[in-house]
């Protein structure tokens, strides 16, 4: 059998989780890493997952830091 099949999530008691599959918010956490965002230090910050990776995606694509330009060269050239 594979690795990685039937493993157990990780996490700990305290700390939350947002299940994108479930769309739900869980303690410990209950479905797989890949399933979940998180941890979060509350519930209310588990249950505002998606919205705060929204801003953070938001935020990441409009930073000068990331561009797919190499350097030296002109925009649309």
């Amino acid at each position: 059998m594979p690795l990685g099949f039937h493993r157990k999530p990780t996490g700990q008691p305290g700390e939350w989780f947002y299940c994108i599959k479930h769309g739900k918010v869980e303690e410990g956490p209950e479905c797989p890493a890949k399933d979940r965002l998180g941890p979060y230090a509350t519930p209310e910050e588990a249950a505002h997952a998606l919205q705060t990776a929204d801003e953070r995606n938001r935020e990441w694509q409009n930073d000068p830091r990331w561009k797919d330009e190499p350097s030296g060269e002109p925009k649309g050239e």
